[in-house]
Order: structure tokens, then C-alpha cells, then sequence
């Protein structure tokens, strides 16, 4: 008979304190341990609010983290209902795939011209001298991801011009990447031009509506894409909705305006001159509709129909009859 006692501690995997961490934010990182104790513990489940308390953070904060966790493939959210609710896998992370890149030859690289000059140029963008391990990375990628010099250089700058040195946020990059199957120099740009306008259309649309923090919940990231990419509407027709929506609610709310500009989508209203002619025909439409209802009125006098008091049949009685009969003087007596 073997005998099971609860583990007193929490055991983290080294390859998460390695590659996620150092460039996880801390109430992130909080989160992670918190919610790898209930699953080592054998929790059945819990709720972001008990998690909120226990940590000192605010709801938001814990959802920002299990989708970042997601995100980064630490973590799996599998939708339970419609209600927010979700069952949660922990990764196994030793099948990192950067892990089971093939071996490279650190010496024998280096002996290599082109790969002694793209190392050199690496080294002038991130403005330090690269380690053995960074090194290893960026070579392996031409091996693993069939990258040339030239689009790891590209690589690499865009991560920097977005504040990005950190060597496993590029090392995610490249995978992405690879993973959309961009493989030359012609592509990259255009991924990155693509990336840049919606970023700028993104934060644009927040300081519309006065929002000044950048970090999304992925819900809210995807209708803010939706509405730029998939109803590819501009700028001016989101702010129209926008308007509308602090008219109706006196405050911004995704959903709400998620909820018009799909709206005129399905309509094919894609222009703010098409937008303005609906709003002109419904107010005709309902103006035409009060007068008309205004007309039956007066045309009718505006009489009450009678009530049913007025159709009641009057009956005739004899008072004189009555009277006598309450005096007894019906009596022959």
C-alpha cells in the first residue's frame, strides 16, 4: 500500500526560470507560480477574483497574465463555456522547439567570414558583445529557420526600435516568423509596415476613446483588429461609433461599439457619407412615421372611444311603490 502526502513545496521548471521570466512582468510571474501551486496541490479550480485577493492585483491583472502565459505557450486556455470560464493545461516545456535545434559549432562558425561580420553587426545594434548562447541562437536560426544574414540583421533592429534587446523576446520573434513563413528580406518589411500602421491606428483609437495604458486583453486587441483589418474600416468611421457610443453610455465600451460598427458592416455602410445617408433616412423614416400617427389622431376628433358604463340599459322603477313598501304602508291594513 503506498501512501500519498501533499508536496510541501512547488517545483518550477528551470527551462521557465531561463527563457520566461527574466522577461515576464512581475505580477505575471506571481500568477504562474500561484496558480502551478494549485495544480501541484490537486486545487480543483479557482476563481480570478480569489486569485486577485490572494496577490494583492486586481482581476484584470490576473487575466492579462493567463493570457500572456497562453501567448507565450507556457500555459493552455481551453474555453469551457461562453461565461469566461476555462480549463487550464500546464505546457510541458521541455518540447520547447528552440530547444531541439540542431547542434551548432560555435568554433567552426566562427571561422566563417560572413558569419564573424553578421555576428559584429549584431553586436553594433544591440550595442554589447553577444555571449556564447546568443551567438549559438542567432546561428541556428539560418540552419532551423532558413534565415539569411540579411533578415536576421532586419530582425533584430525591428525588435530594438520597439525597445526589445532581450535575447529570448527576439529568439520569440524569429519564431513567429518562421512560423508565418516569412523567409526574405521583401516580406519582412512588409510585415513590418503592416504591423507598424495597425499598432499606430491602435493607439490612436485608445486616445480617442482615453485610454492611455497599451497592454490589451486579447478580447479587446482582436475587435481593435477586426475593425481595422477584417472590416477594414478607417479611422473617421471608428470614431463615429465611438461617438456614438459616449452619446448613448457616457463612457467607452468595447462591446458597444463592437456592436454598431459591426452593425453597418453588414449593412456595407464603408464610408462616412453612406453612414450619415442612413441616419438622415431612419430620421425621415420615424419623423414620417409620427406625423402619420399624428393625422389618425386629429382626423378621428380625438375622441375616447364611450365606456361600457354608457351602454348599460336604464330601467324604469316605480318610486312611489317603493317608498310606500319602506313605510309598510302597502299594507291593506
Amino acid at each position: 500500500m503506498l501512501k500519498t502526502k501533499p508536496l510541501n513545496f512547488t517545483p518550477v521548471s528551470n527551462i521557465f526560470i531561463e527563457r520566461y521570466m527574466p522577461k515576464a512582468r512581475g505580477e505575471f510571474i506571481k500568477v504562474y507560480l500561484l496558480m502551478l501551486k494549485y495544480n501541484i496541490s490537486g486545487e480543483i479550480g479557482v476563481s480570478a477574483s480569489i486569485m486577485a485577493s490572494s496577490l494583492n492585483l486586481l482581476e484584470s491583472d490576473i487575466i492579462n497574465a493567463l493570457n500572456h502565459w497562453n501567448d507565450e505557450g507556457v500555459l493552455k486556455l481551453v474555453p469551457i463555456d461562453k461565461m469566461g470560464n476555462f480549463n487550464i493545461e500546464f505546457c510541458d516545456l521541455s518540447n520547447d522547439p528552440v530547444n531541439s535545434s540542431k547542434e551548432i559549432n560555435l568554433l567552426d562558425a566562427l571561422n566563417e567570414d560572413s558569419t564573424k561580420g553578421m555576428l559584429r553587426d549584431i553586436e553594433g545594434i544591440l550595442a554589447k558583445p553577444l555571449s556564447p548562447k546568443e551567438m549559438t541562437t542567432y546561428l541556428s536560426w539560418q540552419k532551423d529557420f532558413n534565415f539569411s544574414s540579411e533578415l536576421i540583421l532586419i530582425l533584430i533592429e525591428y525588435c530594438v526600435s520597439k525597445g526589445k534587446s532581450d535575447y529570448r523576446y527576439i529568439e520569440k520573434v524569429a519564431m513567429a516568423w518562421h512560423t508565418m513563413k516569412i523567409t526574405n528580406i521583401e516580406q519582412a518589411q512588409n510585415y513590418i509596415r503592416q504591423t507598424e500602421d495597425k499598432w499606430v491606428k491602435i493607439k490612436q483609437i485608445l486616445n480617442y476613446l482615453g485610454i492611455k495604458n497599451m497592454e490589451l486583453m486579447k478580447p479587446q486587441e482582436e475587435m481593435l483588429e477586426k475593425w481595422l483589418v477584417t472590416y477594414n474600416f478607417s479611422i473617421e468611421i471608428i470614431e463615429k461609433a465611438c461617438n456614438i457610443c459616449f452619446q448613448r453610455l457616457n463612457r467607452a465600451d468595447f462591446k458597444y461599439i463592437d456592436g454598431i460598427l459591426s452593425s453597418w458592416n453588414k449593412d456595407k455602410l464603408n464610408t462616412i457619407e453612406s453612414i450619415e445617408n442612413k441616419e438622415v433616412a431612419f430620421k425621415n423614416a420615424s419623423a414620417k412615421k409620427n406625423f402619420s400617427n399624428s393625422n389618425n389622431a386629429a382626423n378621428t376628433g380625438n375622441t375616447k372611444p364611450p365606456l361600457r358604463f354608457n351602454n348599460f340599459e336604464a330601467r324604469d322603477y316605480d318610486y312611489d311603490s317603493i317608498e310606500k313598501k319602506l313605510l309598510g304602508w302597502d299594507s291593506d291594513d
